[in-house]
């Protein structure tokens, strides 16, 4: 397919309401064509959690209207002439958090923070029906490894899978995953797949317990349920990996469970405030720091992982014109794990 015939619609979020159940379904101007980008006929997009925090402005003003979605998995359908990767019109790819770049270049990047593509235009995501991207950025999905399953792996697979990989996460490791959800039960799947000695999944409430441990994990720990944890399986871990959200989670606790020489990766990322790291208080050697998604050669390595090791997310499909109601619902708790919004038929706006 040479040349565009084909519009760019989606969900498109207008105000913080949107976050509420209030996006509407309209055309956009995607970014403008460029001989390295690749334009991708969307059949499965995942909601992650970071589409809430945008639609609703969290973690900074949203660039209104807005199109969020991530986790892209599609058809190429235009392929520049100086795409890079292989990708051939008609194969089946996919895209994650990362849309763009400024190579070579060091310090703040505002085009990056303000959600806009290095050449000044607009990034628009994947509750939508076509995509634009700079080919870089675009993977091939494994043929094992089905559309629906690979979608929430382009950012909340890989935001669990970079740390981990990072960290040496594989035999002789006892790893802690933090928070069973749509990051966490990732995070539980992949340190399984490495083969990690020993994962334990830590969450407050009993209530996913029966989960975990189907995922994979050796141990199951529910804080609210056990008074002494901090105390019991204090110094047990080599690696944690914490999914939580929120500045009232018991940090010093929590950095406790690490072995002398052990790390810990924060990949919540918080609303409510600043997470401060209790270094001082625990006077012996570890390793605090940060993670955020991956890199494109990161999201080729999970992929071939998990093609080789069968990893299945824990998913249920939505038609994309559901998309409203399957956000409040992620709102509320009720995904186990993750949404994957399904390109079925077309959509009345």
């Amino acid at each position: 397919m040479a040349q565009q015939d084909y519009k760019f619609e989606g969900w498109m979020g207008l105000d913080k309401s949107s976050a509420d159940g209030n996006m509407v379904w309209q055309e956009f101007e995607p970014k403008a064509w460029e001989e390295n980008d690749v334009d991708i006929k969307i059949t499965h997009c995942g909601i992650c959690g970071s589409d809430l925090h945008t639609l609703r402005s969290g973690w900074r003003p949203a660039l209104y209207p807005c199109c969020v979605g991530h986790e892209i998995v599609g058809t190429a359908v235009r392929v520049g002439a100086k795409a890079v990767g292989g990708i051939k019109v008609r194969g089946r790819v996919g895209v994650g958090a990362q849309s763009d770049a400024c190579v070579g270049r060091f310090g703040d990047c505002p085009e990056c923070a303000m959600g806009t593509h290095f050449n000044g235009d607009k990034t628009y995501g994947g509750y939508g029906l076509y995509h634009r991207c700079p080919s870089h950025f675009v993977v091939k999905i494994p043929d094992a490894i089905a559309s629906a399953d690979a979608a929430p792996m382009m950012c909340g697979g890989v935001t669990l899978y970079a740390p981990l990989k990072h960290n040496g996460c594989g035999p002789g490791k006892r790893v802690g995953i933090i928070g069973v959800g749509g990051l966490g039960h990732f995070g539980v799947l992949f340190a399984k797949a490495l083969g990690a000695d020993k994962v334990v999944a830590i969450s407050r409430k009993k209530a996913k317990s029966e989960d975990a441990l189907k995922m994979g994990a050796d141990l199951y720990l529910a804080t609210d349920d056990e008074p002494d944890w901090a105390t019991k399986y204090a110094r047990s871990l080599g690696l944690i990996v914490c999914t939580v959200s929120s500045t009232k989670m018991p940090v010093t606790d929590y950095v406790g469970l690490l072995a002398t020489n052990g790390s810990f990766v924060q990949v919540g990322l918080p609303e409510d405030g600043t997470l401060n790291a209790p270094v001082a208080n625990l006077k012996r050697r570890l390793k605090m720091e940060s993670s955020l998604v991956g890199s494109p050669s990161e999201i080729r390595d999970m992929l071939a992982l998990a093609a080789e090791k069968g990893v299945k997310p824990w998913i249920e499909e939505v038609s994309m014109k559901d998309a409203n109601k399957a956000i409040v619902d992620m709102h509320e708790g009720k995904a186990r794990y993750r949404y994957v919004l399904v390109n079925k038929k077309p959509i009345d706006g």
